[in-house]
């Protein structure tokens, strides 16, 4: 067997252009005529419906909140007076808050100070 050859299977776009992102989920025009919000849409506060996870990492427990919907600059704002209320380490990574140790309950009362809901 010859090294450096590549199988083709003959998988070929179609010519005409068409493709699955070519239409916009909101209102159904072609994305290039779309005048909707860009795909990462910023929410307020009360129209979040939040949710918590619990993990492991590096066998320590990491409590996860999120998905949050707004700007990286406003949850980094978020992240910093969440940190320093709960005493305790955190990042924001891909929409969720991460918190070091299990605090659930005190960062639900928190968030819902600051008008986040949840399910």
């Amino acid at each position: 067997m010859a090294r450096g050859i590549k199988l083709d299977l003959g998988l070929k776009m179609p010519e005409d252009g068409w493709s699955v992102d070519d239409i916009c989920p909101d209102c159904g025009e072609n994305r290039s005529e779309c005048i909707c919000a860009p795909a990462e849409k910023v929410l307020p506060p009360s129209r979040h419906r939040l949710v918590f996870r619990r993990e492991k990492r590096r066998g320590k427990p990491v409590t996860l909140v999120g998905e949050f919907h707004i700007e990286n600059k406003e949850a980094k704002t978020l992240l910093k007076s969440l940190k320093k209320s709960l005493g305790s380490g955190g990042t924001f990574k891909d929409g969720w808050i991460e918190i070091q140790g299990e605090k659930a309950k005190n960062l639900r009362i928190l968030l819902e100070e600051k008008g986040y809901n949840f399910k």
